[in-house]
């Protein structure tokens, strides 16, 4: 693997790096967006499929994906409201970026299962 170095790096980069942070921060976003890569989700199907997450953070979590421009909500005027999120086109060109995370995720638990052995 090539030696990577951030050091040096030009202002430009460092913004445009905080921006990605700053989009795709919090604990519960790349999962959201995982479950949504496989197509468009409920409200109540994302709670079920995340029980660990409570509604008002998983709320928050999904506005903020919304205000980024990364996933989009349909609101359907019936009664009761009916309230579906799926990706932008900007959420499903994240999903190969989510996938190279998913195999470095994948190499770093098989190296420290290697490490503790």
């Amino acid at each position: 693997m090539p030696k990577t170095s951030i050091r040096g790096m030009c202002p430009v980069t460092v913004n445009q790096m905080l921006l990605a942070q700053k989009l795709i921060a919090g604990k519960w976003k790349f999962v959201i967006l995982l479950f949504l890569s496989d197509g468009t989700k409920r409200f109540n199907e994302l709670n079920k499929l995340l029980p660990d997450i409570s509604q008002g953070i998983l709320t928050q979590q999904l506005r903020e994906l919304e205000r980024d421009g990364i996933v989009h909500r349909e609101i359907y005027k019936e009664i009761p409201p009916k309230v579906e999120y799926s990706l932008t086109d900007i959420g499903r060109n994240f999903i190969p970026v989510l996938g190279h995370v998913l195999k470095w995720i994948q190499f770093y638990n098989e190296r420290q299962h290697q490490l503790r052995e």
